[in-house]
């Protein structure tokens, strides 16, 4: 999952926001980062540990060509992303932009984020990242951002194509997975460990 499916899950699962989003960049032991977001990495992890591990995505991950399974994991993130964006009504009683204002608030008030998220939170804001996965041009822009930041951008060639070109297999995956995740997300709140509330 990625940014806006974790700040929706922690929505739906009325944990911290700004907490489950730093656990993209808390790393090490969850005890070694401040009280308040232990419970939001927390919960960051179990529901990237399922998303990796879940049949529906492993089968998903397998359906892309050979020349993109290291890129796989990330694009299916971003896809996931986009399809939630455009069927967010489906998920929330709030429409997109306002939940997105809510989220960017909540980041931009939030103390004692890891680094590197706050130096994005304000770009995040101002090129409005939450609304863009709704269109297939923001989704493609992603894509490309992505591609741009890693040490090997060889592994996206031909990823844009091949996600519009999947976007079927994308969609059920996302709309057979979600809600599961959306139900997991909610029990794991309820059983975070003491020693992270």
């Amino acid at each position: 999952m990625n940014f806006l499916a974790h700040l929706h899950l922690a929505d739906n699962s009325k944990t911290n926001l700004a907490a489950n989003l730093a656990g993209d960049f808390a790393k090490g032991n969850i005890a070694d980062h401040p009280k308040a977001l232990q419970q939001g990495i927390w919960l960051h992890r179990q529901i990237d540990t399922l998303t990796d591990s879940h049949e529906l995505t492993k089968e998903l991950k397998a359906a892309f060509p050979k020349t993109l399974q290291r890129a796989a994991p990330i694009l299916i993130d971003l896809s996931f992303d986009h399809m939630l964006a455009k069927y967010w009504e489906e998920y929330h009683h709030l429409p997109l932009p306002d939940f997105a204002q809510q989220a960017y608030q909540a980041l931009s008030s939030a103390e004692e984020l890891p680094g590197k998220l706050s130096d994005i939170i304000m770009r995040m804001q101002q090129e409005n990242w939450l609304i863009a996965y709704e269109s297939r041009e923001g989704l493609n822009q992603t894509i490309k951002a992505v591609s741009r930041r890693v040490s090997k951008p060889e592994i996206f060639d031909g990823a844009i194509d091949t996600v519009k070109r999947m976007d079927t297999e994308i969609e059920i995956a996302f709309r057979t997975f979600y809600p599961q995740l959306m139900a997991y997300s909610r029990i794991w709140t309820r059983q975070t460990p003491p020693e992270y509330l």
